[in-house]
């Protein structure tokens, strides 16, 4: 074979053909309201810390294959009595979910979510060879139990997974909800609480259900809320036995010595790290009015974004921020961008690119 050859003339699985790798553009741009990333960073008292950790850190020897500290911590964050027999924790929750479905879905097995969610969904599901359905929510993007409980007796799945608040509309699935949908059947059932911190009402989370369902897993990351994006660490709460079977699937060593004293650190400093979520909201309920007075719809969010428009053209009003220095996230249904809640400076230039291009474009 050629050494220049093409990715057309390799033997690449099926599946694959045609693909293009998943990722939002990272553009080097005054304002990046696209990823929704915390604006955040962490203090210099942390990072010197993490500094500290780090260099701690050996380099030379496998790291703790169980992450058993880390576990721990992140246990008692979460509180609900949990243990670190109860916690998984990977290299973000791309990982924890590719772990999920390495255990509980593959060939002959499917995954059902609600559409629109999240567009990695899918590439997890792909790259587990699982099979992927999905059902339409609702007209304003809501999801009742009714609708889960149908498409689970029409398609059977193995593993659903319901997404709450949900990217990237930032609507809540009602606890209820999730309550009647886990006693109503035996698949694995993932609640994505990614953006679960900026909630209205964190503490209705699916974490109180734990002692009832063992079939429930509750996926959380510390990419939002925790601003450390750049550690790329998420985990999950749930049943010992789930937690046996990622453990099964992992391959040696996943977490990093390094990745494991960042987490630690952050957990040890959480109030410190948590303590810009209540100003997040705040902006981003700002964001539900304001959006509307610059002449677009909205839709109601518990994240730290909010998906607006619907536009002729989503793609030419995303360059015409972009123009301005904006960077705001072309996803979710047609006609449709989600911006993420920003700095003070952040989200004014934001709204200030907006109303020109609706001027313009009017």
């Amino acid at each position: 074979m050629r050494p220049d050859v093409t990715l057309a003339e390799l033997p690449l699985r099926p599946e694959l053909v045609g693909e293009e790798p998943y990722g939002a553009p990272q553009l080097d741009v005054p304002v990046r309201l696209n990823v929704n990333e915390n604006p955040y960073p962490p203090g210099d008292d942390v990072r010197a810390e993490i500094g500290q950790a780090l260099a701690a850190a050996s380099l030379n020897r496998y790291p703790d294959r169980e992450a058993l500290g880390l576990r721990t911590a992140l246990a008692r964050y979460l509180g609900h009595g949990l243990t670190a027999e109860r916690v998984w924790a990977a290299n973000g929750s791309n990982e924890v979910m590719t772990h999920l479905l390495q255990a509980f879905g593959g060939p002959g097995r499917t995954l059902l979510s609600f559409t629109p969610t999240y567009s990695m969904y899918p590439e997890y599901a792909r790259n587990t060879h699982t099979a992927y359905v999905t059902v339409p929510r609702a007209a304003d993007f809501t999801l009742d139990a009714a609708t889960v409980l149908a498409a689970i007796a029409t398609h059977r799945p193995d593993v659903v997974v319901i997404t709450t608040p949900n990217n990237p509309t930032g609507t809540s699935t009602p606890l209820a909800v999730i309550e009647e949908v886990l006693a109503g059947t035996e698949a694995i059932v993932v609640v994505d609480e990614a953006y679960q911190e900026f909630a209205r009402h964190p503490e209705r989370t699916a974490l109180t259900l734990l002692d009832t369902f063992g079939n429930l897993v509750v996926s959380r990351t510390m990419s939002k809320a925790f601003a450390l994006a750049g550690g790329r660490v998420g985990y999950l709460a749930a049943a010992p036995a789930v937690v046996d079977a990622c453990r099964i699937v992992r391959l040696p060593y996943h977490l990093s010595s390094q990745t494991q004293a960042v987490a630690e650190v952050a957990l040890r400093h959480a109030d410190e790290l948590l303590a810009r979520v209540d100003e997040l909201r705040a902006t981003r309920d700002q964001m539900l009015l304001r959006l509307p007075q610059l002449g677009v719809e909205v839709i109601d969010s518990d994240a730290n974004f909010c998906l607006f428009g619907p536009f002729a053209d989503r793609h030419d009003v995303w360059q015409r921020l972009l123009d301005r220095g904006v960077l705001v996230r072309e996803t979710g249904p047609d006609g449709w961008l989600r911006v993420t809640a920003g700095t003070p400076e952040e989200t004014e230039r934001f709204y200030a690119a907006l109303a020109e291009v609706m001027e313009e474009t009017r």
